[in-house]
């Protein structure tokens, strides 16, 4: 196979990402059939040092910023994460290079055979499109000799594809309502699901948490007699400045006091970095060395698109996946605390199973003009169902086909001072990145 055939094979099984509300059962998420897949390739899941990060905001970012500290203290540093933003290949990295067409193509090519068998037999139901990438990440990571793989969960933890791994480190940054179709509907159910990562005796860095979510943490620590390192409590932060495109922090960790820039802007990704922080003290405990520089270097390095990233200037153009409530509020905190500016003009689409009344009602607070939209992609929620709810909370957005003339609409009813803020699913943040990549778009008004 070439890498459009490895990409078009991988894509044509049943891709969950595309389906809302898939009931989140043993009998749709059976881990057995990715173990009997892996067991061909010699386990490459197994052997390897392993951070394993869920959550339901943070993960990427957290997974991201360990990565980088990672790589800055020397250590060749796999990284796999999910959803992707413009190539399937950014999900999978090694010292953040993305995995090259050619590899990607002959690790499916040699997959394709124990694929087919698996799926012939059907033992434990039809391999998923996730399942055979995160398969592929495995194999990757194990061809190249990482000593580390940094994985960030697809879905809840329990029963996600990269759970079949064994995570020396536990981690489980902010957890609140989002895919409660599928994980449960109250924070403590949340809870149980991501917590289904811990394994016997490793360490658990947890981010503050609610205290339901909390409770069911620290007792499935106690049951698996893993340690738990409570952020927030063992480990603190404190701000100690900002500008547009970075923030400085101090966080007091265990081992000491580190003083950190970070590339990525927002209270929560203080947060997030203070969760790392407790993430590689977690390795350290294992005699694991990485310098504090290494980590103020790392951080200093990290990249992590799509969240809360300014894309022009006169107008502020700023774009951030959030779609959840919870998610939702952070960024209108935010947007206040990190931005000035005239109007905010936000664009919204998400996907039609996420809490659309939640998000609405956090955005009605810093939203002066709303132009509702859809993305491309499959799960993308009807504008009409969303402008019917923004209508409901007073008021009265426009409404835009795609993200390309929701984004030329508000970029000409725009002042040089405004704010456009484009946000509710990275989907709709990802065609709003091409859209200003493109050297072919419409000319705005300066």
């Amino acid at each position: 196979m070439n890498y459009r055939q490895a990409q078009d094979y991988i894509l044509s099984f049943t891709d969950y990402e595309k389906i809302p509300g898939i009931a989140y059962t043993a009998a749709n998420y059976d881990l057995r059939r990715m173990e009997k897949l892996l067991r061909p390739l010699d386990n490459p899941h197994l052997g390897t040092k392993t951070i394993h990060v869920a959550g339901t905001k943070g993960k990427g970012s957290t997974a991201a910023m360990v990565a980088q500290a990672l790589i800055a203290s020397g250590y060749k540093t796999g990284l796999f994460t999910s959803p992707h933003l413009h190539t399937i290949r950014e999900r999978v990295r090694i010292n953040g290079r993305l995995i090259s067409e050619a590899a990607f193509a002959a690790i499916t090519t040699e997959l394709q055979p124990m694929v087919d068998r698996v799926n012939q037999q059907a033992d434990f139901g039809q391999l998923t499109t996730f399942e055979i990438l995160t398969a592929l990440v495995f194999a990757h990571f194990k061809k190249n000799r990482v000593d580390f793989q940094v994985l960030e969960v697809g879905l809840g933890g329990r029963l996600d594809a990269t759970n079949v791994a064994r995570g020396d480190v536990c981690v489980i940054t902010s957890l609140s309502l989002d895919h409660t179709e599928i994980l449960g509907n109250t924070v403590a159910q949340i809870a149980a699901e991501k917590a289904g990562i811990i394994k016997p005796g490793c360490i658990v860095a947890s981010s503050p948490q609610p205290k339901e979510a909390a409770d069911v943490i620290a007792k499935t620590c106690q049951l698996q007699r893993a340690k738990l390192i409570q952020v927030g409590k063992d480990i603190t932060w404190n701000s100690t400045g900002k500008d547009l495109g970075h923030q400085s922090l101090t966080v007091l960790g265990n081992n000491g006091e580190y003083e950190l820039t970070i590339p990525l802007i927002g209270a929560h990704q203080m947060e997030n970095a203070a969760t790392a922080i407790a993430a590689l003290e977690a390795l350290g405990e294992l005699g694991i060395k990485i310098p504090a520089t290494a980590i103020a270097e790392g951080f200093s390095q990290v990249s992590w698109p799509g969240r809360l990233q300014t894309l022009q200037h006169e107008p502020t153009v700023v774009v951030d996946g959030a779609h959840n409530a919870y998610s939702m509020k952070k960024l209108a905190e935010a947007t206040k605390d990190c931005f000035s500016y005239g109007k905010c003009h936000v664009v919204f689409g998400t996907s039609c199973d996420k809490d659309i009344t939640g998000m609405v009602s956090e955005l009605k607070h810093i939203a002066d003009r709303v132009t509702v939209t859809t993305s491309t992609h499959p799960r993308a929620a009807a504008a009409a169902l969303v402008v019917e709810e923004f209508t409901k909370h007073g008021l009265n957005p426009d409404m835009a086909g795609t993200v390309t003339e929701a984004l030329s609409q508000s970029l000409s009813r725009s002042d040089k001072a405004d704010l456009i803020l484009v946000t509710g699913s990275l989907f709709v943040v990802a065609e709003t990145i091409e859209y200003f990549r493109s050297k072919d778009r419409p000319p705005v008004r300066s």
